[in-house]
């Protein structure tokens, strides 16, 4: 049985009988995380897979007298980062599939690792919008677009909460900077907070998340964790969030009365500003009773709920990184796999003619899966690009070369029968961000953080690209990066270009069998690539505060006019694929969208249609077009399929102080197969 609210609630009357019967030190001690950090300095300078952030469940709320079970938890948005767990490709590979079925199997699987581990909370549904891509921590969202993060975030949500296990969306809310994230304010207007940073967070609420992590930030000059317009009069009260909320690890509570009192209802991971000094600030009347009483309701009632739900199976310990979960593992990095480019459809190589190739760049012979902050997995062994290739093509001469010396990388692609250079990032380039600046004791090496040149590739990978590429006609660049890589200054060197991500543990295999044809490539683009980056939103990644305004990506770049260099939603095949016969119907409570898809190619693949809609005659400034619905189909050579795309009507309202509201005008929809205008059919229709 899944845990829904309307079973949560059911355990309202039982919950407030147990916070009753208990005493303030007890309803503290639910709030109070229970983990000693003080002496884990090498688990930032030296972790491995036994002694590392995160490498156990960590502990809190439970009352062993009155036999509430303990809340245990685990992070991870890419797979459990306990031990050595299957490490799934990072959440904007998984955005790239535009598949919600298979995140809520990639929801399952990290689930049923987590109960083996004995755990029960999963704090790694990361839905945030990053305003900019060059965010470190971008790598553990979904994409630019809050429709798609509300879709995919739910995803995930179900597919956790079916094995019982309560998951938690984070970071609640504007967090999109690393380097200053424990300091930056960050402004935005009403419509703008509501319309484009809030929404995806109510979509998963809505559709029965558990928990909420507050983020570092400050919004509006107060921190979130001390938030109570954000976590009570909008969380609580507004959205009627009947869960609980967990502040983000050691710097997410800032002061014991104003978190208290703003609704913040567990200090997570250790006990700084609860615990005593809670209890001493109820006692003196800075904080009322009443506010402990209704964190304790919360907490107690979410874990006996999901304590009490009959388990679909049992947990052994033999299901972590076991071979379906690592299969899931694999069928998600292919899914991701996103062709930018295929001139002369050089793509796929061919297996028999290329007997000699060429692997180039640092990152082939990297085992580079994401970031080292506190998503970072530790699984049983990772598959490198260049692995993968030398695995696939067992009777091939493959030399791999780091790509120093230029001048012997065009050696190499001039006499090999097909070149791939693979280039992009690494942990080091962007991630999570921990510095000595951040107050722990010892810890000397700075990690992570924004990134710090740009939005392109490095000067040395944009150089042996243009010096290389145009040595071979059969030469393909392998992008591996957590959000956006600029392309516009290489593009034309090479015939063929296929963004990878950070694509997991099987993550090499994945990206030699989309290379050599095993694999159809069917990704598409979570974010949009422009061609000058100043088309973006600019940040200052140390500010101290931050304006976030209401276009940013591709509705930035359509609202100005501006032709990106690769659109939204966008991605090749190695097949082709005919969209005709669209309509648009308007129900009572929603817009119904079809067309028929005919793959009109040779091989089996992937196509995903995509509804954007738009309001042209708006009396407010809204963007030309937002995605609404998207729905990825598999098709076999000359197969027909009808898909079907749903957009609650709710979806089409603007806010406004005084609430949300439906324009009654002509609407334009767009439905294709990217963002871009030239793969669209409009219709009109109106409401």
């Amino acid at each position: 049985m899944i845990c829904t609210k309307k079973h949560r609630l059911n355990y309202t009357e039982e919950a407030k009988k147990l916070v009753e019967q208990m005493t303030l030190e007890e309803k503290v001690y639910l709030m109070s995380g229970r983990t000693d950090l003080s002496n884990s300095i090498a688990v930032f300078e030296n972790p491995d897979a036994d002694n590392h952030y995160n490498s156990y469940p960590y502990p809190a709320c439970g009352n062993e007298r009155l036999k509430v079970p303990n809340m245990y938890f685990c992070d991870g948005p890419r797979g459990v980062v306990t031990e050595k767990s299957t490490c799934f490709p990072v959440t904007m590979a998984r955005g790239a599939t535009f598949d919600t079925e298979l995140e809520e199997e990639v929801g399952e699987a990290i689930a049923r690792e987590i109960r083996a581990y004995g755990a029960n909370f999963f704090g790694g549904v990361c839905i945030n919008l990053p305003y900019n891509p060059g965010w470190g921590r971008s790598q553990e969202t979904y994409g630019e677009d809050s429709f798609h993060l509300g879709s995919m975030g739910s995803a995930l949500v179900k597919g956790v909460q079916k094995h019982n296990v309560m998951a938690c969306i984070k970071h609640f809310a504007f967090n999109s900077m690393e380097n200053g994230r424990f300091t930056v304010s960050v402004q935005a207007d009403k419509r703008t907070e509501r319309e484009v940073y809030l929404n995806h967070f109510k979509e998963c609420i809505d559709n029965g998340a558990a928990c909420v992590m507050s983020a570092y930030n400050q919004y509006k000059e107060k921190y979130c964790g001390q938030q109570d317009y954000l976590l009570t009069d909008v969380l609580k009260n507004e959205w009627d969030f009947d869960g609980f909320v967990v502040s983000d690890f050691i710097w997410g509570t800032r002061d014991t009365v104003n978190a208290a009192n703003a609704g913040l209802d567990v200090e997570m991971c250790d006990t700084h500003y609860y615990g005593e000094n809670l209890i001493k600030a109820v006692k003196d009347g800075r904080v009322p009773e009443s506010k402990i009483d209704q964190a304790a309701l919360r907490i107690v009632r979410t874990i006996l709920a999901f304590s009490r739900a009959e388990d679909p199976q049992q947990y052994p310990r033999n299901v972590i990184a076991c071979v379906p979960h690592i299969q899931l593992a694999k069928k998600a990095a292919e899914k991701s796999m996103t062709l930018i480019k295929n001139k002369d459809n050089v793509l796929p190589f061919s297996k028999e003619e290329s007997r000699r190739i060429a692997v180039i760049g640092e990152l082939a012979n990297t085992e580079n899966i994401g970031d080292h902050g506190s998503s970072r997995v530790f699984p049983p062994y990772v598959v490198t690009p260049l692995d993968g290739i030398t695995n696939l093509l067992k009777d091939a001469e493959v030399t791999f070369y780091g790509g120093k010396d230029i001048k012997r990388a065009r050696t190499l692609a001039r006499e090999a029968d097909t070149v791939i250079i693979v280039a992009g990032y690494r942990h080091d380039d962007e991630g999570e961000y921990i510095a000595p600046a951040d107050g722990i004791e010892g810890f000397t090496k700075p990690q992570g953080g924004d990134r710090k040149e740009g939005l392109g590739l490095h000067k040395e990978e944009i150089e042996l690209i243009k010096e290389t590429g145009a040595v071979n006609p059969h030469t393909a660049v392998v992008l591996i990066g957590g959000n956006m890589i600029m392309i516009e200054e290489w593009k034309d060197s090479v015939p063929a270009i296929m963004m990878a991500y950070y694509p997991g543990m099987e993550g090499g295999t994945a990206i030699a069998e989309a290379l050599f044809g095993d694999v159809n490539p069917g990704g598409k683009l979570p974010f949009v690539i422009p061609k000058d980056e100043r088309d973006l939103p600019q940040l200052d990644w140390k500010a101290d505060k931050a304006v976030y305004g209401y276009f940013h990506g591709y509705t930035k770049l359509d609202h100005e006019g501006i032709k990106a260099s690769v659109p939204y939603g966008y991605g090749l095949s190695y097949t082709s694929f005919k969209i005709s016969g669209e309509a648009v119907r308007v129900n009572a409570d929603e817009i119904l969208a079809s067309c028929k898809v005919i793959n009109t190619g040779e091989r089996k693949g992937d196509e995903v249609v995509q509804l954007y809609i738009g309001a042209p005659k708006s009396k407010v400034l809204r963007p030309v077009k937002a995605l609404k619905g998207f729905k990825r189909m598999t098709l076999l050579p000359g197969e027909e399929k009808i898909a079907e795309i749903r957009c609650p009507i709710d979806k089409l309202k603007y806010y406004t102080e005084e609430g949300w509201v439906l324009e009654n005008t002509e609407y334009m929809a767009y439905i294709g197969d990217s963002s871009a205008d030239e793969d669209l059919t409009k219709i009109s229709f109106t409401i």
